[in-house]
């Protein structure tokens, strides 16, 4: 009797651990883009974005700026079309460039954006391109 009430015990408290682990993951899967203020989203072409994913980083000067939202093909263009979601404070000059970068070795990929020197700014309603 006494090894099922210690089994019993150790069952309830892996189940509560699992409990908390599911709260901790419901809890940050709302917070879709992983960032907390208003953003706007941008569209880059590129000839290859492997090891790109849904949900990467979009960093400027490596500061994390925003979150590759979408990645879809063109099939008449034979690009990859990647929409990008940026915080709204970075105003991007509309000659800037992106290119698909890792982390080194064993790194993930991310989309690395080289602001540009122009004076028009990229619009911030969703039809900008990079």
């Amino acid at each position: 009797m006494r090894e099922s009430a210690f089994e019993t015990l150790v069952g309830a408290i892996v189940v509560a651990i699992a409990a908390v682990f599911l709260w901790f993951a419901l809890a940050r899967g709302g917070d879709s883009d992983g960032m907390g203020g208003k953003t706007y989203d941008v569209t880059a072409r590129f000839n290859n974005v492997s090891g790109l994913a849904r949900g990467s980083d979009v960093r400027i000067a490596g500061v994390k700026a925003g979150v590759v939202k979408s990645i879809e093909g063109d099939p008449e263009r034979y690009e990859a079309v990647v929409t990008l979601s940026l915080e709204s404070k970075w105003n991007l000059p509309d000659d800037s460039d992106a290119s698909v970068s890792t982390d080194g070795l064993l790194g993930g990929a991310y989309v690395s954006v080289e602001p540009g020197g122009g004076y028009d700014n990229i619009p911030q309603d969703g039809t900008g391109e990079i």
